[in-house]
């Protein structure tokens, strides 16, 4: 099962109607033509965005826990003249569907479904990861075990502390998530408005960008009957691994991958600071390339979209000379 539209985003329905002014750079990029479509893994429809010319070297782009793939719907565009970008929801969040459970081999699986259903290993280039925060625990299982099918992962912000900051971040109820019960039905707020008033980022942040925090509120909802809901569905909380215990080895991960890695991350993080990159390298990380983004926090999309665009084209540049 594969269905595709091929069009442009009309900004009528595609920027929130409440909305706070735009600047001209994402205007455009609203109106970047771009495809829309959805292909099956196992037996699940996973949505997907898709923008750029197949025959130019291949980005797959990962999205963050109960985000979804618009967070790089400004972004990719202002690659998509060099690059053929894909983006997709994981299952259970954004407009995919939903499964009973989200082990790692069915994130991976999702992931190398995508980037065969959208003809990312057809080029005769291996295609780069880019994965912002949860993404990037997923892209880094794709290069555990399928390096030799991508040219590098680029791991944006993924939460990376050392044991005693982690263990405070914990108990100072930042973390890990899935508080919500997977057995609790999301809730059904009475209009848009009461919805969006609910909608809050986590780690909980300003950002710089107040238009792009109005994009993220309103592709994070959808109208049912009663009202607004989540688009992310609660099973995804269910437990499947040791999430304490991964985090606890990420570094170690992130320094013992296979292929090539480079880090991203927002200078004002909670999650990811210069000491997360001097943590890595004392595990063993010191190959890694590592970037940090000024004024930027955790979700450095939405604080330095611009910047966080010409971060991510260098690297890409640079993996090509």
């Amino acid at each position: 099962m594969k269905s595709v539209i091929a069009s442009s985003p009309d900004p009528a329905t595609e920027i929130p109607a409440d909305s706070a002014r735009t600047p001209a750079w994402f205007d455009a990029a609203m109106t970047t033509p771009r495809r829309e479509g959805w292909l099956d893994s196992g037996g699940c429809p996973i949505h997907y965005f898709s923008w750029g010319d197949p025959s130019r070297p291949g980005i797959l782009l990962l999205h963050g826990f109960l985000a979804h793939s618009r967070c790089f719907a400004f972004i990719a565009p202002l690659l998509a003249q060099d690059y053929y970008l894909v983006a997709f929801d994981f299952s259970g969040m954004g407009d995919s569907g939903v499964r009973d459970s989200y082990p790692d081999e069915v994130r991976l699986q999702e992931l190398m479904d995508v980037a065969r259903g959208t003809g990312l290993f057809d080029g005769g280039q291996k295609p780069a990861i880019i994965a912002h925060s949860y993404g990037g625990s997923v892209g880094l299982v794709a290069m555990e075990q399928c390096h030799e099918q991508f040219s590098q992962l680029v791991i944006c912000d993924l939460m990376t502390l050392r044991p005693a900051r982690l263990q405070a971040h914990f108990e100072a109820g930042g973390g890990p998530p899935g508080s919500q019960d997977p057995k609790r039905p999301n809730r059904v707020y009475p209009d848009y408005v009461t919805a969006k008033g609910r909608f809050v980022l986590s780690p909980r942040q300003k950002v710089n960008e107040e238009y792009l925090f109005d994009y993220m509120a309103f592709h994070s909802l959808r109208e049912v009957e009663g009202g607004w809901t989540w688009k992310f569905h609660p099973s995804v909380f269910q437990r499947v691994t040791d999430i304490a215990a991964r985090m606890q080895a990420q570094a170690r991960r992130i320094a013992a991958a296979p292929g090539r890695i480079t880090i991203v991350y927002g200078e004002e993080s909670e999650l990811f600071d210069a000491d997360s990159a001097e943590y890595i390298r004392e595990n063993g990380g010191g190959h890694i390339p590592m970037i940090g983004i000024p004024d930027a926090r955790h979700h450095l999309m939405l604080d330095q979209p611009v910047a966080f665009a010409c971060v991510l084209k260098t690297i890409m540049t640079l993996a090509q000379a």
